[in-house]
């Protein structure tokens, strides 16, 4: 702890403690105890650097008037300190501990109803239970009986941090009673004694839980019925968490209970019920002895005569991954059955589910719940798809063919469900609840074996889907997506006819003009996705971009792309940009010659980084020229491309947003890995003279020289020293980092006068200021009648120029680079933006302050002091 928070720590104490004190910002007592526990976890005592500590918690325990937040931190600290056996001790010699964790104490002051100081009280013990005499404390104060009050609280938060509590506590009684009295000496006997003191003290504790949890299991009324599913929550995390020996007890004690609720089948405790059962069956090995009661619960589980229940008690085992053949295949079967009754297509055998379900499924399905059973059975679809074949009722092209058909459903065609459930067929029409799951599901059986024969259909479906006016967006989007997953997985697009082609390639041509925004952006993104997707064949045999194949390639979705980039809205504008970068980089890496459509996309591209409001979109131009320059064969070749980038990085400087600067300095670092790339090694045995390496060593400088005058000229390095004064720290810290790779490439090489003939112009005196501030340097550089980076015997590095538009300052790259100081630069900005104002220090400091302010006698109500939080 350093000297000065030592020395103003017993002021922040005495204004914490002071009667009626309370704080503005209670997040700034977090930090405090965030910074006591960071001492502490480094090994030293709280109490010996700070004994003030002790005098503050006995005040606020004897006192008990100060705010809630304080009291809650308190007892916090309290818990810290007496985490460590010998703060245990101090505390306990003090008469603090007993006064401070003791319920009725806080009852009697009338501060127990306040839920912050619950969460103080129970999180204070937490963190003091780490060892016995915690513990030892802890059984004789019977501080067990409130902790599982607790359990069930009013708040929520409370009954959380509760619920954690009791687990730590079991783990810590398991932990401490495994310990064995192995001690047979005289002087062992002291020791044995106090670890059957331990193991009487845990026995204890562990005892008084399960007849608790036990207890609290058994539903009386329906009012019970949250705190049954708190418990069985409660249960579940101590089944996952505990080891075998008391894992067993702990079954033993509760199972009757857990089995008793099983039979009520009360739908509310379904899910609860499941995750106990499914914990339970995951831990115990067929050995032990509560596993076949397990199994037959289970068993009972998914055999429930409420068809709802059994559905989410089939989902709930698929998604715990557990692995048993009978169970897995009965609840897919299960999961299955209300696509097979809807449809009318036959996914189960005819004895392979009990015929008592299939007729209560039908009749619920007839009713408003046939929504929840029906998206239950098809967001499981992905996990039955993943099952071996041997679990599987059916082929997976037939559940494909379900799907498909419970979709024309959903659009009011009942011609391929003659013999499903008519008595569905009025609450899915027009559901787009039930589109977007079967979408979904559709997505996912794209990958599976043998459906690509179910092509042609699943792509005539979906065209329809886009084409018709009454899809709902986000239904919109999802037929896109399963669009993208069934081509992107097919070898094979031969088997889509012209007319199939013709008629997507229209739907999306009115996609693209809709009215719905929403609609508009998923259609463009469909575009871009499409340019990603991997060659197939076509019916000639060659190999195609499906973009191609389907749409007819660039001639059609550039012109409609480009016509995007005039939407009012700026998703629209950005998806449009996002997806013609994705359709042209084809053309960029074969080099192909630039149409007259991409000449005018670059320059509104340029419009849209200079104008456009929205900052989606101007991230996205960067992002098309990035994507540009790395995709194209020869980027010195592309005159339009060298032309465009120098105006990007002057654009992207003076734009506001950090991350359009940020894709900027990534579009300067393509360009100095261009410029300078990584040099081959030399030879370990090569031999040259000293006139030859004389020589190359001027080529060298030469070429370098060429490079960086190259890249004054695009622009990169006027940008990279703007972005290293910018206000915005990931900013100046990703420049900072390229001026640095550039200054340890060029430096050391270029040590002539050449490298004078290296200026590079910047707009503006700010950026002398900046500097200036960055050395400490604190001149004005206009009564200087120049400017000087650095000391003088390093040259001068920059000299003011004149241009129409104003003041402008040139500098000599080198000299500049050599100048500052960039590696302290870069451990400053690597560091958090507030680490020299928000020090520990600070926070007390601010405690104080705030504290102050907030007691004073002519502070306004409402009157806010804002507290550091480091």
């Amino acid at each position: 702890m350093d000297r000065e928070c030592v020395l103003i720590l017993p002021r922040v104490c005495e204004v914490l403690a002071a009667s009626g004190s309370s704080l503005p910002d209670d997040t700034s007592l977090e930090k405090l105890l965030d910074w006591f526990t960071t001492i502490t976890q480094t090994g030293v005592s709280l109490l010996e650097a700070s004994p003030c500590l002790l005098d503050f918690l006995s005040n606020v325990a004897f006192n008990s008037t100060s705010g809630p937040s304080i009291l809650s931190f308190t007892l916090k600290l309290a818990g810290l300190i007496g985490a460590s056996e010998d703060g245990f001790k101090v505390l306990e010699e003090c008469s603090v501990l007993g006064l401070i964790f003791d319920p009725r104490h806080w009852q009697e002051a009338g501060l127990w109803e306040d839920p912050c100081l619950r969460i103080g009280w129970i999180q204070g013990l937490k963190t003091i239970l780490q060892h016995s005499k915690a513990l030892r404390f802890f059984v004789q104060a019977g501080l067990i009986e409130p902790l599982l009050h607790l359990q069930t609280d009013s708040s929520l938060f409370v009954a959380s941090a509760a619920n954690q509590m009791l687990a730590h506590v079991l783990l810590l009684c398991e932990s401490l009673s495994s310990v064995g009295c192995n001690g047979t000496k005289e002087r062992d006997l002291e020791q044995n004694s106090l670890s059957m003191e331990t193991n009487q003290n845990c026995s204890g504790v562990i005892t008084k839980a399960l007849e608790y949890l036990n207890k609290c299991l058994v539903l009386k009324e329906t009012s019970q019925l949250s705190q049954s599913q708190q418990i069985l929550k409660l249960l579940t995390q101590f089944l996952v968490q505990v080891r075998t020996p008391l894992l067993e007890k702990l079954l033993l004690t509760v199972i009757d209970s857990v089995e008793e609720l099983v039979t009520k089948s009360c739908s509310q405790l379904t899910l609860p019920l499941m995750d106990v059962v499914l914990a339970a069956n995951s831990r115990l090995s067929d050995d032990h002895d509560p596993k076949q009661r397990i199994g037959r619960l289970l068993s009972l589980m998914l055999n429930r005569n409420n068809p709802v229940d059994v559905i989410q008690a089939a989902a709930a085992w698929l998604r715990s991954r557990q692995y048993d053949p009978v169970h897995t295949a009965h609840c897919a079967r299960v999961l299955l059955l209300p696509l097979d009754i809807v449809t009318g297509i036959s996914l189960l055998d005819e004895n392979s589910t009990a015929e008592e379900l299939r007729i209560l499924m039908t009749e619920q399905l007839k009713s408003k719940t046939c929504f929840s059973m029906i998206c239950v059975c098809l967001t499981n679809i992905p996990q039955i798809t993943l099952l071996a074949p041997d679990c599987l009722p059916c082929p997976q092209r037939r559940i494909v063919s379900a799907v498909l058909s419970l979709l024309k459903l959903c659009c009011g065609d009942t011609s391929s469900s003659s013999a499903g459930c008519v008595g569905v067929f009025r609450f899915v029409t027009g559901s787009s609840k039930i589109q977007k799951c079967s979408m979904e599901a559709l997505s996912a059986l794209s990958k599976s074996p043998e459906v690509e024969i179910l092509l042609p259909e699943v792509f005539k479906l979906l065209t329809e889907y886009v084409n018709s006016p009454s899809s709902d967006p986000s239904v919109l989007q999802k037929s896109y997506q399963a669009l993208i997953n069934w081509i992107g997985v097919c070898t094979d697009l031969s088997c889509i006819t012209g007319l199939l082609r013709e008629d997507l390639i229209q739907a999306v041509r009115k996609r693209a003009c809709d009215m719905r925004w929403e609609a508009r952006d998923s259609t463009v993104e469909f575009l871009g996705h499409l340019a990603e997707v991997q060659s197939c064949r076509t019916s000639a045999g060659e190999k195609r971009e499906p973009s191609n194949s389907l749409l007819g390639g660039c001639s059609f979705t550039v012109p409609l792309l480009k016509e995007a980039l005039q939407d009012l809205e700026s998703y629209v504008r950005a998806s449009s940009i996002f997806a013609l970068g994705h359709t042209l980089t084809f053309s960029w890496q074969q080099g192909a010659a630039l149409t007259q459509d991409q000449v005018e996309i670059v320059t509104r591209l340029q419009e849209i980084l200079s104008q456009d409001s929205e900052g989606f979109a101007r991230r996205a131009v960067v992002k098309y020229f990035i994507a540009w320059f790395s995709s194209c064969s020869s980027p010195t070749s592309c005159s339009l491309l060298v032309q465009s980038v120098p105006t990007v990085l002057s654009q992207g400087v003076a734009d506001l947003d950090w991350e359009v600067k940020l894709h900027t300095l990534e579009l300067a670092e393509l360009l100095l890995d261009q410029a300078f790339p990584n040099p081959a090694p030399p030879h370990p045995y090569a031999v040259m003279s000293d006139q030859s390496h004389r020589i190359h060593t001027q080529d060298k400088e030469s070429e370098l020289l060429s490079s960086l005058n190259s890249l004054v000229d695009r622009g990169v390095i006027s940008a990279l020293f703007c972005f290293l004064v910018d206000c915005d720290r990931p900013v100046a810290l990703k420049a900072c980092q390229l001026l640095l790779k550039l200054r340890h490439t060029v430096c050391p090489l270029m040590v002539s006068a050449a490298d004078t003939r290296v200026p590079c112009e910047l707009p503006g005196w700010s950026w002398v200021h900046e500097i200036r501030k960055i050395q400490g340097v604190n001149k004005d550089p206009h009564t200087q009648g120049g400017s000087h980076i650095g000391s003088e015997a390093r040259g001068e590095a920059v000299e003011e120029s004149t241009s129409a538009e104003g003041d402008s300052v040139c500098v000599s790259v080198c000299e500049v680079l050599r100048s500052l100081d960039l590696d302290e630069r870069l451990s400053i900005l690597t560091q958090s933006s507030d680490h020299i104002y928000n020090s520990p220090l600070s926070l007390l400091q601010d405690i104080i302050t705030a504290s102050t302010a907030n007691s004073h006698p002519n502070s306004k109500p409402g009157q806010e002091v804002i507290v550091d939080c480091y």
